[in-house]
């Protein structure tokens, strides 16, 4: 089931018998609560930069109604301030008015009694290869940016196998991409 704003965008897997397209908005309690009943996992699938977190609290609270465990939530790197160097300074700066929310949904998925796992995603491009570092809540990040295709590779080894990096916050990145000063494309 893919929930999403203007579901039109994905017409063309319409005809797929193995996708659902709902659209909806995630801010919206009733629209999420009613795609949710029947789910396994639920990935949530940007950055919840919101005031008061109600993408995150939404979506935790209709989890547990509907007694669905597993959790994955899209972040940013920099939560903890994990970041090294003239980099971290700069992604710092860079992230600075989405990094309170960012922090506090970490928060509410790790106090939520869910299952979960907060993707602190690098800068993303386009690069075709799957290659990277895991680091986890307490680790020095490593690495600046990461493919797309690495991170999916990521998600999809957690929804195939619920226990891996679960109850975690991890960074994702390549590692050869360590010590630069900015993001690379």
């Amino acid at each position: 089931t893919l929930f999403l704003r203007n579901s039109q965008r994905l017409a063309d897997l319409d005809d797929n018998e193995n996708v659902t397209l709902v659209d909806g908005d995630i801010t919206d309690y009733d629209a999420v609560n009613a795609t949710m009943k029947g789910q396994d996992v639920v990935y949530i699938a940007m950055v919840d930069h919101t005031n008061d977190n109600v993408i995150t609290k939404n979506v935790i609270k209709s989890m547990k109604e509907n007694n669905v465990d597993r959790i994955i939530e899209s972040s940013l790197l920099g939560l903890y301030h994990e970041v090294p160097g003239e980099f971290g300074r700069w992604n710092d700066e860079m992230v600075q008015s989405g990094l309170d929310a960012a922090i506090n949904a970490d928060k509410l998925l790790s106090e939520s009694d869910l299952t979960y796992t907060t993707l602190r995603f690098p800068w993303l491009n386009d690069r075709d290869e799957v290659k990277y570092t895991i680091t986890h809540k307490n680790d020095q990040y490593v690495g600046v940016s990461g493919s797309r295709q690495s991170m999916a590779d990521v998600i999809v080894k957690i929804i195939v196998d619920s226990e891996y990096l679960k109850n975690d916050s991890v960074g994702i990145a390549a590692a050869d991409t360590e010590g630069e000063d900015r993001p690379v494309y």
